[in-house]
């Protein structure tokens, strides 16, 4: 269970982190390729959808929340430190944009994890590409995880 969950989706963390996705993902009720190629549905969900399928906007709320559950469990588990909760939101978008994966491996986590937490979020900054290309969509989600990430700093 993560933090976001333990806390539950009613705070104004957990409320934060869906409207902070829900926001830059937005919602589409039926399927599509996403910019390289890959099957979405909902609020930018991939797992399981196929193309032709459709979906109502409760399905995809409940899949948000499911999908959110499962990449900040992901990001838990490589986060060794307590943070703030708006840092803590802004590094559960950018998990659920990349995959828990790539996030974990990232700089971005690397450096927050070493104490160097500037670096570390304005490394965010370095990805905005999809398919090796630059996308204005991916840089402005990006600058906005980053302002989020460097609240209070």
């Amino acid at each position: 269970m993560s933090r976001l969950k333990k806390a539950g989706y009613a705070t104004a963390t957990g409320a934060a982190a869906i409207a902070l996705i829900g926001a830059w993902e937005g919602l589409r009720l039926n399927s599509y390729a996403d910019v390289v190629g890959v099957w979405t549905a909902c609020y930018g969900s991939t797992k399981g959808i196929r193309p032709g399928m459709n979906f109502t906007k409760h399905e995809c709320d409940q899949k948000l929340l499911a999908d959110i559950e499962e990449h900040a469990v992901g990001l838990d588990r490589c986060l060794r430190i307590v943070l703030p909760d708006e840092r803590y939101v802004s590094l559960v978008s950018f998990t659920f944009n990349v995959g828990v994966g790539a996030a974990c491996k990232s700089s971005v986590v690397r450096l927050i994890n070493d104490g160097q937490t500037r670096a570390g979020c304005d490394a965010l900054l370095r990805w905005n590409k999809a398919g090796g290309v630059e996308w204005k969509g991916l840089t402005r989600r990006r600058e906005a995880e980053r302002k989020m990430c460097l609240e209070g700093l």
